[in-house]
């Protein structure tokens, strides 16, 4: 459908195909946005020609699919068929479209095929699983267990939505019977639940009898000899939703034509509500168990986001579902409104690997990034077709040169005094893992050990292993992995050479870990992970357990052992290893050199809208490593200061170690935002408060704690004195992050508001919204202005915005440069202050500069030089022209702290 023409506004008729040329494709430089209803896609339209004059290439956009209302990022999809009515809905959508197109950009979108939300009549799909059970025309769409262990619950799906007990909620009265025409709904204070057309036999027979109405009396007897929920062959799926239908308009034409029927209906309804015992009874008879929300950690049986009940899983690999899920998306990818796609959470998927094929054969020209999560020293896999990931692997390769080796040991030793924390963050991973494995995602591990236990009754050898067992074994070894996930493929047999050692690693140390459990029984484990037993439900084990490893280390390592293991916060982000202290400038340099040869259009990131703390706060942060002594002797006087600030021991040293550390690196600050940061933090820590079981007593203490500190003088002023010689270093340290992002291999990314500093911590901190009409002035007062012009305006961040539109600009003439053509080469200074300097060049004719280390530096760079090749090389950061040969860093850096040489072209 390439060159279809689109609507545009005011009667304008677009063809994206006529504005390819003006396009970057793949994208030069992506600009991430978040839509919600505080910011739509008109906002997006107002900002485009900014963003166009900033070097953007496209328009990175989160979820915009009809998702929950009110929801603020996009990511709980409801209809995949529509656009989001709060950001403009179609009409909206087609402005943005032509607008972009009008200012040469491209867009990627952010899609989510691992799951929906399950919100009431908004998803039709999973309304219709609801009332119709097993014999759901979409029940093959969910990842639901409809014949889990406990009988109670098979061919039902329980949903933990009641804030009490059943029985409880029920006798208070919480149930109703609604009636709407020919509909019928229960609901539960603000959910709705559908009512199963056979459950209402007996309520509309009632009806009949009393008013003696023949045609009711017909309905209600057809709809009780429906075919069965159980029914889940194709022609029985189709003859109940026909029936159905027909039954439905007959009834809504009966209850419209004759009042006294509609009103023996009425009262039937209100006769129920009115009756424990009858409303029960009808609840009994649905497809669906309603029950207290704490039943989740151990009885769910549907595949969930993570914990998030209302997110449930999709099974994607089904061809109806691939295809109603991503129509729109194809179509707006065929037609030219889009040019790329970012996938969310690809480990959720049961086959990663045959869904980017089945998507690449779909749109076989898109640029397609995935947000996989990659562990220290994992690869992504070769046989993916896309470009790449959305970047988290470089944020921590480049966020880890600036933190100083030579520091690790003073910092170690006292985080452990004045805490008392472990410092071994391995060991408080895998005891996090299991916590989120007993507290959070139980009902999970429950399931798996179900299916563990059928295999082994089929395997005469190890039938008489007991359910603990086995639940212990599954426990260790997800505990004991070493990455989000494995990639086995029953369906054939495949396993990676990767895969194989992944999980003889996590089998031997899980066996080593638990030698009470028998060590056979793990080797037989191993057997079935390596399809070395094949069979269908040992294919099954294998292809769920893969499920489930990326939600025990996302949930056990980023959300809670990120929050316990405070040692210096730079280091906990999404992808990184906390216990890894700092990167080296050679294994960079191997690692960029690495991207070129294999993922040269990967995506590069230092912010994004999951990211624990913003890239200028890590940026700042990562100075401690230089000042360990200096550090240490002040949260020493903090804690003298502030002891009177205490409740009793609350908050723990810990908690106070974060909080410090989140005051210098995002310091100035508002109160409110460091209470809500640090509530946030303290029960993602999971250690004395939690999101499932708050502690009111410790969070009013963090509260009050966190109040009267900011109120203390003494404090904010020896606060601000330590801070403030820290936030020019900090600055310095972004930009050259910043510059090495632009210009690293691969496709840079901004997260909005990112150009100029931005001092935010996690979500929903990250996502306030961004003064735009200052970032066009400060952008536009740029044309005039000299590197000293600018560098006098740092508070304002006019030396973030110069180095982004600068080094965009390069990239924008010399495309050559940075693409999948432009080579990368490391180069090397020389002198006393070498190891200060990270230098490479791209494509022969691009040298990036950029210091490191900058506290010990002191701006002093003395007798270090850098060989610079043959010709005639322009500072793109301050116009100065110098020749090939050996040139002082000293000099080179004089008039801005980092430097950006483009070989001049030999005139024509």
């Amino acid at each position: 459908m390439a060159g279809i023409l689109l609507a545009a506004p005011s009667g304008v008729v677009l063809n994206p195909e006529t504005n390819r040329t003006a396009r970057t494709h793949p994208p030069r430089a992506t600009y991430r946005v978040q839509f919600h209803r505080g910011f739509t896609f008109d906002d997006a339209v107002n900002v485009a020609g900014y963003l166009a004059d900033l070097g953007i290439s496209h328009l990175y956009s989160s979820p915009y699919l009809q998702a929950v209302p009110g929801s603020t990022h996009g990511y709980d999809v409801i209809d995949h068929g529509r656009v989001n009515e709060e950001l403009g809905g179609a009409e909206g959508h087609t402005r943005l479209c032509f607008t972009l197109a009008r200012h040469g950009l491209g867009q990627i979108l952010d899609v989510v095929p691992n799951h929906m939300a399950i919100a009431a009549r908004g998803n039709a799909w999973w309304w219709d699983v609801l009332e119709n059970g097993p014999s759901s025309r979409y029940a093959s769409y969910f990842d639901v267990d409809w014949d889990p262990p406990e009988s109670r619950l098979r061919n039902t799906v329980l949903l933990p939505v009641l804030g009490e007990h059943y029985g409880r909620a029920l006798e208070a009265g919480a149930f109703r019977l609604h009636r709407e025409g020919a509909a019928f709904s229960l609901t539960y204070h603000e959910h709705a639940f559908p009512v199963s057309p056979p459950s209402l036999d007996e309520p509309l027979g009632t009806a009949a009898m009393r008013v003696r109405s023949d045609t009711l009396a017909f309905i209600a007897d057809a709809l009780g000899h429906l075919p069965l929920s159980t029914a889940t062959d194709w022609l029985s799926v189709q003859q109940r939703h026909r029936d159905k239908e027909v039954l439905r308009q007959l009834l809504e034409r009966l209850l419209r034509e004759e009042p006294e029927v509609a009103a023996a209906v009425t009262r039937v309804v209100d006769e129920i509500n009115a009756s424990p015992d009858a409303l029960d009874a009808l609840l009994e008879q649905q497809n669906y168990r309603l029950a207290f929300w704490r039943t989740a950690g151990r009885d769910l049986g549907y595949r969930r986001f993570f914990d998030i009940n209302s997110l449930v899983g999709l099974r994607t690999e089904e061809d109806r579902v691939f295809t109603d899920t991503h129509a729109l998306v194809l179509r707006w990818l065929g037609d030219g409104m889009l040019d790329g796609l970012r996938i969310d959470h690809p480990d959720g998927l049961r086959d990663p690997e045959h869904y980017l094929r089945r998507l690449h054969n779909a749109t076989p020209t898109a640029w397609t990034v995935v947000e996989k999560i990659l562990e220290p020293g994992e690869r992504l896999r070769e046989s993916w077709v896309v470009a790449g990931t959305t970047g988290y692997d470089f944020l921590n390769r480049v966020g880890g040169l600036f933190v100083d080796p030579d520091g690790e040991k003073a910092l170690t030793g006292f985080y452990a005094d004045f805490t008392g924390e472990p410092t071994d963050f391995a060991a408080v991973a895998r005891q996090k893992k299991h916590l989120v494995m007993r507290e959070v995602l139980g009902s999970d591990v429950n399931r798996l050990t179900a299916l563990f236990l059928t295999v082994c009754e089929r395997h005469r050898r190890h039938r008489d292993y007991t359910r603990h067992e086995l639940h212990e074994v599954l426990r260790e070894v997800i505990a004991w992995f070493p990455v989000y996930r494995t990639y086995m493929r029953a369906s054939n047999g495949e396993v990676h050479e990767d895969d194989a050692r992944y999980v003889g690693e996590a089998i031997e140390a899980a066996k080593a870990a638990r030698p009470d459990l028998d060590a056979e029984l793990f080797d037989f484990f191993r057997d079935l992970l390596l399809l070395r037993l094949p069979g269908s439900d040992e294919n099954e084990l294998v292809m769920r357990f893969q499920q489930l490893t990326g939600p025990v280390m996302a949930k056990g390592v980023e959300d809670t052992a990120f929050y316990n293991f405070n040692r210096l916060v730079a280091l906990n982000e999404v992808g990184g290893d906390p216990g890894r202290f700092g990167v080296s400038v050679e294994e960079f340099h191997r690692e960029s050199a690495e991207a070129q040869a294999r993922w040269p259009r990967t995506m590069l990131a230092t912010s994004t809208h999951d990211t624990k703390r913003g890239e200028d706060v890590r940026a700042r942060l990562a100075l401690l490593s230089e000042i360990p002594e200096r550090w240490s002797a002040a949260v020493q006087r903090w804690g003298a200061i502030n002891e009177s600030h205490r409740r009793g021991e609350w908050p723990d040293r810990n908690a106070e170690y974060l909080l410090y550390q989140t005051l210098v690196g995002a310091w100035p600050i508002q109160t409110d935002r460091v209470i809500a940061y640090m509530q946030k933090a303290a029960r993602e820590a999971k250690a004395h408060t939690s999101w499932t079981d708050p502690r009111p007593a410790y969070e009013d203490a963090m509260r009050g704690f966190i109040t009267d500190l900011l109120a203390d003088r003494r404090f904010v002023a020896d606060l601000e004195a330590f801070v403030a010689p820290l936030v020019e270093p900090g600055r310095i340290n972004s930009l050259a992050q910043t510059l090495v992002k632009l210009t690293a291999p691969g496709v840079p990314d901004l997260y909005q508001g990112t150009e100029l500093w931005t001092l935010t911590l996690v979500d929903p901190d990250n996502r306030a919204p961004v003064d735009y009409a200052l970032r066009r002035r400060l952008l536009d007062e740029l044309d005039d202005a000299s590197p000293e012009d600018v560098w006098r305006r740092i508070d304002e961040g006019l030396p973030k915005l110069w180095t982004i539109r600068q080094t965009l600009g390069l990239r924008r003439r010399r495309p050559e440069l940075f693409g999948a053509q432009g080579d990368y080469r490391s180069l090397e200074a020389r002198g006393a202050r070498a190891r200060h300097a990270v230098v490479f060049m791209r494509g022969d004719a691009a040298i990036t500069v950029a210091p490191r280390f900058v506290i010990g530096l002191g701006g002093d760079w003395g007798d270090t030089v850098l060989e610079v090749p043959d010709g005639r090389w322009r500072n793109e950061l301050t116009g100065d022209v110098v020749s090939g040969g050996a040139i002082r860093l000293g000099d080179l850096l004089r008039r801005f702290p980092v430097a950006l040489l483009a070989r001049e072209e030999p005139a024509v």
